[in-house]
């Protein structure tokens, strides 16, 4: 063989290696990168609320962590998948990696790559992945969380109501049951002890879900109601650490995702069974960032 056969030979087989690994290997049809400012947690809940309000969005999963998403739009005739990976930098940024892929025409679309800077595959994915940002930071700067660090939470007597929902359903579930505990502590001259709060009892981060008791602080007596639905519990006090949370209640639990980083950071190990101590009533209306919580992350315990 020639030294010019050998040579276009060279070529061919070099560019049949670069060829399968852009069509076959490569992972995605087309990949956007961007910094966000806010923790992965806010990001995921974000992520999901935006994806259930938008008409093109058929899904998104969780796979696995809380880091790595799976979404899916329908565009006409095409179905587009967005693969989202979040990797923290620090307390307020985050690394996140769009792979975008059309498998009805990834062919088609890494051709016309070659040839073409803007696809119509590109428009799309830019003009859906620059919505969801904006939608972000709107929503980060819609509340405020700063981390108080290590205290002791006091033992209470408390009046709940238990219930499941999920997460980013908390408040209104709160709101829903809210008349029936309020007016049975009124009807029955329930001394009160303090403002109402939520004790998350189950946080199943993986689906969303939670366990939560609704309730007040309350004066202990003998001549308690008994109620179907009511239920009387005393909460012993523990370590635990603390965030404020200014903002609509509705996202308070990013103040959850903001101090199980700070346990991380800080090795200090937790449950994940936040408290919410709410000291503003909702139905009054007025400036949300003036809105105050207590969150809580209890420490756990040493064997």
């Amino acid at each position: 063989m020639s030294l010019r056969n050998k040579l276009v030979l060279g070529i061919l087989s070099l560019l049949g290696i670069v060829s399968l690994g852009y069509f076959i290997l490569w992972p995605a049809d087309y990949i956007i990168r961007f910094q966000a400012p806010a923790l992965p947690g806010t990001i995921n809940q974000t992520l999901k609320i935006w994806s259930s309000a938008n008409p093109n969005a058929k899904e998104i999963e969780q796979e696995g962590s809380m880091l790595s998403l799976r979404q899916e739009f329908q565009f006409a005739d095409s179905t587009h998948v967005y693969q989202w990976s979040l990797d923290q930098v620090h307390d307020s940024l985050t690394n996140v990696k769009v792979y975008i892929n059309d498998p009805r025409h990834s062919i088609s679309n890494r051709l016309s790559t070659l040839f073409y800077s803007d696809t119509d595959l590109k428009k799309r994915a830019k003009k859906t992945v620059l919505d969801f940002y904006a939608k972000l930071v709107e929503h980060k700067n819609s509340f405020k969380v700063e981390i108080i660090g290590e205290v002791e939470m006091p033992t209470t007597y408390t009046a709940y109501i238990e219930s499941k929902s999920k997460q980013y359903s908390k408040a209104a579930q709160m709101m829903r049951q809210l008349p029936l505990l309020e007016g049975f502590v009124v009807e029955n001259g329930i001394e009160l002890k303090g403002y109402p709060f939520i004790e998350i009892t189950k946080w199943d981060r993986a689906h969303d879900s939670i366990h939560l008791r609704f309730g007040y602080p309350v004066v202990r007596n003998e001549k308690l109601i008994v109620h179907p639905e009511i239920k009387y519990k005393r909460f012993f006090g523990k370590k635990a650490l603390k965030a404020i949370f200014n903002g609509n209640y509705i996202n308070s639990d990013r103040a959850w995702y903001a101090l199980l980083n700070y346990a991380e950071k800080n090795g200090i190990e937790v449950e994940e069974t936040p408290i919410e101590i709410f000291h503003n009533n909702p139905n009054y209306g007025g400036n949300s960032m003036r809105w105050k919580a207590e969150i809580f992350l209890p420490i756990k315990e040493k064997e």
